[in-house]
């Protein structure tokens, strides 16, 4: 089991493609980099944003949660 480093909803927030080059968003206490996805340019995806827990915005969207498996696991969600 990996060991991934734990981040604040504060930290979060700040890797919204914006403050910081980083693009990240969390799904049930998982923290992704999606900082290589076209879909996740300028930290936007449809009316997403990242820096953000999304796993209540999932229900809403045209994918289940297999979405985030493409996505490298980068930390915990505090």
């Amino acid at each position: 089991m990996n060991e991934y480093p734990t981040y604040t909803r504060a930290q979060l927030a700040l890797r919204n493609g914006q403050d910081k080059p980083e693009i990240w968003v969390a799904f049930e206490g998982k923290i992704y980099d999606v900082s290589k996805s076209r879909l996740w340019r300028d930290g936007k995806h449809y009316e997403h944003w990242a820096g953000q827990d999304l796993t209540p915005e999932l229900a809403d969207a045209p994918h289940n949660e297999n979405v985030f498996d493409k996505f490298e696991q980068i930390g915990v969600l505090k």
